[in-house]
């Protein structure tokens, strides 16, 4: 019997951890096509870019991305094929095929369930239609709790026909951290985000589902999954269930050891929620939390809800509950209208909160969106010294916060050892990535990756912890 050679494909990822379940979902698509995944382009005979549409520098990204891998194909190397896939090949669809001809597709998210055909077909030579990009929200019905039953004739990246089981990953990582889809898209309608147009109305995945798939996580040596979706906080609303019964069914699966829950909408967070996330012994008392502004007048004009009194009163709750919680958001300044009074107040909320960890973002006009066709304009001038006014601030309340943890007796995710036998991970209130990290001391203790340890904090750097593990 001839031996099947399977085609070598490098995948790249960009932008966020969904955009990285995603791309492990094309990368378990490729595979089972006959496509075999490798780490270095130059061993690929294709190239597939996940791109990231959300913001300016995103886009840049991407397309400075795309143009890399179009040079690699065209220098000395095996690579035929560069093609766009993600959000910004969804969003932009022809309008970017035309204006990138380097890459040989652009495809959107009606492609996936055919991705391995389709990237065949390129190379052998075949021509791929460009996508054409539509309103996703209009691929569902309004109601929610009518979606599921339309589910399986719309393809949406993540989530299986409805009764044939999780889409299997190929996972790109390593590591004993992984994201975990709980849904997709968002009703919402914030005046900044253009999201809800490309990625379409909320879907949750069934609770089976996401359980089944922390399972195979946990089997492949997965110690803490992060739940990821537009809006995590609406999880189960047109399924008939909610995020505090995933999380219980979670909380049950053998060798899961941290539940760690993203983007929870501040309005959302009930008393029910709240409950669940700090008695579940597995979930982590971190709480992510978007505030976006702390200002009424800005935040209506955003399309959001609340005011620096209503989020203190939440975090305070919270911390009453658990003072050693996480808690950690966003804010953007410089949006239309934004006054320095409106500024004022935002910073005097943040030297309140005391949040462990914020990122502090410029505003800037998404087409399509409500906010670029509002007046009140910031200069850019003005944007770019109110981030830095923010960013310094948050800066030195975070480190404070930080400081107020020495002392205090933490379980630490170990994520690496260095030859003299440091450790380095992250404290139960980081998240990956964003919300700084954890030195170990070993002590008497020989440190192993992927377990958990116990420890007290003894010194900070900044957001940083250093702990001494106990004997």
């Amino acid at each position: 019997m001839a031996r099947v050679i399977s085609t070598p494909v490098h995948l790249i990822s960009l932008g966020c951890a969904r955009n990285e379940v995603d791309s492990e979902e094309l990368a378990g698509r490729l595979a089972a096509g006959g496509f075999a995944l490798v780490d270095d382009p130059d061993d690929a005979e294709a190239i597939v870019v996940n791109t990231c549409g959300f913001i300016d520098a995103a886009k840049k990204d991407s397309i400075d991305t795309l143009l890399d891998a179009a040079d690699h194909k065209a220098g000395a190397s095996r690579t035929r094929a560069v093609i766009a896939v993600g959000c910004l090949a969804e969003r932009y669809g022809r309008e970017l095929a035309e204006s990138l001809p380097e890459a040989d597709a652009v495809l959107g998210f009606d492609a996936y369930p055919q991705i391995a055909e389709k990237l065949q077909w390129i190379l052998d030579g075949g021509q791929v239609e460009a996508h054409a990009p539509r309103d996703r929200r209009s691929l569902l019905p309004v109601t929610p709790v009518a979606r599921p039953a339309r589910a399986a004739q719309v393809s949406v990246p993540g989530h299986a026909i409805p009764g044939h089981g999780w889409i299997p990953r190929h996972r790109l990582a390593t590591g004993a951290s992984a994201p975990l889809k709980i849904a997709s898209g968002c009703d919402r309608r914030c005046a900044f985000c253009a999201i809800p147009f490309f990625r379409g109305s909320y879907l949750s995945r069934p609770i089976e589902e996401v359980v089944a798939e922390a399972r195979w996580l946990v089997e492949g040596g997965v110690r803490e999954v992060v739940l990821v979706s537009e809006n995590s906080s609406a999880y189960g609303k047109d399924l008939g269930t909610n995020l505090e019964q995933l999380l219980a069914g979670l909380n049950a699966v053998d060798g899961l050891d941290w539940i760690r829950v993203s983007y929870l909408q501040p309005a959302e967070v009930r008393p029910s929620l709240m409950e669940a996330m700090l008695g579940l012994d597995r979930v982590v008392p971190y709480f992510d939390l978007p505030f976006q502004h702390a200002s009424a007048p800005v935040l209506r004009r955003m399309r959001r809800f609340g005011d620096a009194d209503s989020f203190l009163g939440l975090i305070g709750r919270i911390r009453a509950a658990r003072p050693d919680a996480g808690i950690r958001s966003n804010v953007i300044t410089g949006f239309p209208g934004e006054t320095e009074a409106d500024v004022a107040v935002l910073a005097d909320f943040l030297a309140s909160a005391r949040l462990d960890a914020v990122g502090v973002f410029g505003y800037s006009d998404e087409e399509g969106t409500e906010g670029a066709t509002l007046p009140g304009k910031v200069e850019p001038t003005m944007i770019d010294e109110r981030v830095d006014r923010l960013a310094t601030l948050v800066d030195e309340v975070s480190a404070q916060r930080a400081a107020d943890r020495v002392g205090e007796r933490t379980q630490v995710l170990i994520e690496a050892v260095a030859e003299d036998g440091t450790g380095s991970g992250r404290s139960a209130h980081q998240g990956p990535e964003t919300d700084g990290g954890t030195t170990l001391d070993p002590a008497d203790n020989d440190l192993v990756t992927g377990t958990l340890a116990w420890g007290t904090v003894t010194a900070t750097d900044g957001v940083d912890l250093v702990v001494e593990l106990e004997g």
